[in-house]
Order: C-alpha cells, then sequence, then structure tokens
C-alpha cells in the first residue's frame, strides 16, 4: 500500500455527465483485468445501477456516485448512499458506500472516503458503512480471506490490499460474513439424517417451489424473508418492486428443486434457494452478452455453463417462532437431494454471519468448512477537517 504523500493529489468529482458514467462503470474492468479470480459483471447490469429510473432502490434512496481523477485518469470510484429504509426500520441515521475500486494507494481512498462522508454528513448522517452496493439485500462486503478461490455469482472478490486500505483509513469492523462450502451429499450422511426426523413426525411438510407459479411463490418467499431476516444486523427491509425485481433477475436461473419451502399447517414457515454458480460462465462472457450486436459473450456464457460443478444457497431462513425444530437440516438435505441430482457434486452457502451461532452450528453438523471470509466495515464520525486531503 502506497503511502498518500507519494502520489500527485487527486481530485474526486461527483458523476454528472454521460462520459462520467461511463467511466464510473469501466474503472474496475481496467483496474482488475490482471487479477485471474475477479469475474466481470455484465455492463449491462453496472449501468442498471446507475439509472435512476431503472433501479427500484433509486425510488426511495439517495446515491451519490463519485469518481477520483489524477491528470485526467480515473484512479478510484466509490457511491454515497442514503437508505431512509434502513433508517426508518433501525431508528437510526446511518450513511453507507458502496461500489468502491480504487488502486493501491492510501491518499485516493482518503480522498474517496472524505468526499463520501462530506456528501453524507450534508444529509445528516452519521458514520459510514459499507461496502454495500445500496444494501445489504444486494452484493456487500470485502474479501478479507480466500483471496486464491474464484468467487460464488453475485459475491464479492477484491485484491488483497483493499482491507488494509480500509484499515488504513480508519475503518473497523462492523459485521463478519462466512462463506461455506460442502458436498452435494449431505442427504445421505447417516448423523444428520437421524438429528433431521421424518418431516410428518413435526407436522412439517417441505415442498419444491412451483416455478409455474412463480409469481404467487415469489410473494411467499418475500414474506418468509422479511421475518426471518428482520433481527439480523444491517437488514433493511425491500419494497415489493425491488424484490420483484430481483426475483425476475432470479427466474432464468433457477432449477427444480433447487428452490424449496417448508409448511407447518399450510403456512410457509421457511424457506431455501439455491441458483447453479454461473459465476465461471459469466467469466468467460468477459462483461458483455453482446459485442456490436453479435452475441459473442453470450455463446461463450452457454458453452462455460455447460461445465458448471457448484451450485450457491442464497436464501435459507426460517421464521423466528419456528427456529430450533431443524427446519434448517430439512431444507439443506432437500437442496443437497436436488443438487446431486442436477450434477453439480459441490455447493457453496453465502453469505452467512459470523455471529449466527445457530447456523454455524447447523453448517458444521453437515460437515461445511469455511472457505471464504468478508468483512462490512464502519468509520464513526469526526472531524471532517481532519481526514480531507488537500485538493477535494
Amino acid at each position: 500500500m502506497s503511502r498518500p504523500d507519494q502520489h500527485p493529489v487527486c481530485q474526486v468529482t461527483p458523476v454528472r455527465t454521460r462520459a462520467d458514467r461511463a467511466a464510473f462503470v469501466d474503472f474496475p474492468y481496467t483496474l482488475h483485468r490482471q487479477e485471474p479470480y475477479w469475474v466481470p459483471p455484465l455492463r449491462s447490469d453496472q449501468r442498471r445501477l446507475l439509472d435512476r429510473t431503472a433501479h427500484p432502490f433509486h425510488e426511495f434512496g439517495e446515491v451519490e456516485f463519485l469518481l477520483a481523477r489524477r491528470g485526467g485518469r480515473v484512479v478510484g470510484r466509490i457511491a454515497a448512499v442514503h437508505n431512509p429504509r434502513h433508517d426508518d426500520f433501525h431508528g437510526t441515521r446511518d450513511g453507507f458506500f458502496g461500489l468502491f475500486d480504487c488502486v493501491d494507494e492510501l491518499g485516493v481512498a482518503e480522498a474517496l472516503f472524505g468526499a463520501a462522508e462530506a456528501w453524507l454528513g450534508e444529509r445528516g448522517l452519521e458514520g459510514m458503512t459499507g461496502p454495500v452496493t445500496f444494501s445489504t439485500n444486494y452484493e456487500c462486503g470485502l474479501l478479507t480471506e480466500g483471496f486464491d478461490l474464484p468467487p460464488a455469482v453475485q459475491m464479492p472478490y477484491n485484491p488483497p490490499y483493499y482491507p488494509e486500505l480500509l484499515s488504513g483509513c480508519g475503518f473497523t469492523t462492523a459485521m463478519e460474513l462466512l462463506a461455506w462450502e460442502l458436498p452435494s451429499t449431505v442427504h445421505e450422511d447417516p448423523k444428520v439424517l437421524r438429528l433431521a426426523r421424518p418431516d410428518a413426525d413435526r407436522g412439517i411438510r417441505v415442498r419444491p417451489v412451483d416455478l409455474r407459479d412463480f409469481h404467487a411463490e415469489a410473494a411467499r418467499i418475500r414474506e418468509i424473508y422479511h421475518a426471518a431476516w428482520e433481527r439480523n444486523q444491517g437488514f433493511s427491509p425491500m419494497t415489493d418492486r425491488e424484490f420483484d425485481a430481483i426475483a425476475h433477475e432470479l427466474k432464468p436461473f433457477l432449477a427444480p428443486g433447487l428452490g424449496v419451502i417448508a409448511e407447518v399447517a399450510g403456512e410457509p414457515v421457511a424457506v431455501a434457494l439455491a441458483v447453479p454458480d454461473v459465476a465461471p460462465a459469466l467469466a468467460a462472457a468477459n462483461g458483455g452478452l453482446h459485442t456490436w450486436g453479435i452475441p459473442l459473450g453470450l455463446l461463450r456464457f452457454l458453452r462455460a455453463r455447460r461445465a458448471l460443478d457448484r451450485v450457491r444457497v442464497l436464501i435459507l431462513g426460517v421464521r423466528r417462532e419456528h427456529r430450533h425444530r431443524g427446519i434448517e437440516l430439512l431444507l439443506g438435505i432437500e437442496l443437497s437431494r436436488a443438487a446431486q441430482r442436477l450434477g453439480y457434486p459441490v455447493m457453496e452457502g453465502s453469505w452467512m454471519l459470523a455471529d449466527n451461532h445457530a447456523a454455524t452450528r447447523a453448517m458444521r453438523l453437515t460437515g461445511a468448512r469455511v472457505t471464504k471470509r468478508y468483512r462490512i466495515y464502519r468509520r464513526e464520525p469526526c472531524d471532517a477537517v481532519s481526514r480531507s486531503p488537500a485538493g477535494i
């Protein structure tokens, strides 16, 4: 990590023009092009994040996109985020940041964080937590362990110097997140089967998500999701439009059996949802499905998709009043059966809060191991003048 006084001062300015937006989207592809495990997201998805008329978060939240330049060259980017739904739910006035990418220079990182902090402070927000892409309902966290492994789909990857930059800028740990890996043979483990007694013994019915009635199923999943995660640190309730948009994006990747719902007396009380880990296929597409109207990236994506060997468990949640009944294990068993049947030998559960001790016990019972660690940081408010480098 370079010292802040080893390089000329950079200038941080808000994204205002079409050229600024293009530069904001393009910067990570330039910065990380030599990183063997970084997976280029689709540029169309990245552009949508900046589109205030298209992405549903912008209907209620405020975001300022910022670029750091030196001599006309982009050296960093960040988004300052005001999420009023988070503040209303928790009774706070918290600021957030996301979409952080930066060269290995402490001075550039501090310039970006200083500009984001100033924007948040103008809105009466206190402190700054992140990285989160708008909220924890989207991609979030900074990779701190597991740099020699590729990320799962919709999980972050960053160079090893990023945690050093945040520590050098005065950030401390707010939340630690884990990625667990396990084989899709959990349903064959006698110990797990013994702990997860037959469903009928406890009046629990586990059924697959009905993909033919996906709209109604998505509404049921949304209710469980909000009820199961409401006490989690950093949770922010989604609007119906937000949840529906995410469900619409996931639907093409859903496979029969990789979504299951547990019911008690006909009431949905728990859900588990997994998708094929298409990160290697996205890497093959290299950020775009079409080039000048020709579907070259799409062809590479489809070719790589045939070789996928794992699934990512996106959601596994149980309503609070139905916990400690082994429902998590029942859901995991059904996902394991489906993953093996579909030809995926490996499952990744990500992310899970490191301090979720019940989930940790359940994962260890299945023989899972932690393969990657992520962190969400926080910087408490202080004298902005003492932090802001010159030139901003």
